[in-house]
């Protein structure tokens, strides 16, 4: 089992100031927060990208990724030209962190990147449902 999944962070969040809700506090991993459940996990996945729209304007799936796997870390580009095709958004094209319609299967593909198998949509619907209510 990914790390990931092990820690109901299926974004592989990475520690910091920032509380979410449901996090586990403290976190039993050393670099990596941990979440009560996958719907938190997920939750927390939506809350860190609507904030990169509001707090940064990142609005695209290449600018939003561009942050959260930097090239300095990850393959960006190859993970931006996945979640594209997945979701069948253009990396440039303008996404609203506020739609499930654009958000769900963007998380989806996200989330299958971080840990190497498909996510159960039921869990991302139950993210989506906790952070909707923001």
């Amino acid at each position: 089992m990914s790390r990931g999944l092990r820690n109901c962070n299926p974004g592989n969040i990475r520690k910091s100031r920032v509380k979410y809700e449901g996090e586990v506090a403290p976190s039993r991993d050393t670099e990596f927060k941990e979440f009560r459940s996958m719907a938190y996990g997920y939750r927390a996945m939506f809350v860190l990208l609507d904030s990169y729209r509001s707090k940064y304007g990142l609005c695209t799936i290449r600018q939003m990724l561009g942050r959260y796997a930097p090239p300095t870390e990850n393959f960006t580009e190859g993970y931006v030209r996945f979640v594209s095709s997945r979701t069948g958004i253009a990396p440039d094209e303008i996404v609203n962190t506020r739609a499930a319609r654009d958000m769900i299967p963007i998380v989806a593909a996200m989330s299958q990147i971080e840990n190497g198998v498909p996510a159960i949509i039921s869990d991302i619907e139950e993210g989506w449902s906790l952070f909707s209510k923001v």
